[in-house]
């Protein structure tokens, strides 16, 4: 079963007008043209999420001093 949900959206008047205009040359309604549109644009975006590599990884050495600890940061940044 198909449960489609009517909604608001505010669109830009020249936006809306390429849209009608797209949907009559293409014999389709508004609705479809957006739901295709979003369809694509969610599809995209789990496709990048899922194609990213990833990030590199290597080891420190372990930090040098606690942050936390303002003077001994500074001593080891002025390499005192």
């Amino acid at each position: 079963m198909v449960v489609h949900m009517k909604t608001t959206l505010n669109i830009d008047d020249q936006v809306m007008q390429r849209l009608r205009e797209e949907a009559a040359r293409q014999g389709r309604t508004m609705s479809e043209l957006v739901e295709a549109a979003l369809r694509r644009l969610l599809d995209e975006g789990e496709a990048r999420e899922a194609s990213l590599p990833e990030l590199p990884r290597w080891d420190s050495g372990g930090a040098r001093v606690d942050v936390a600890d303002r003077d001994e940061l500074y001593r080891v940044m002025e390499g005192r």
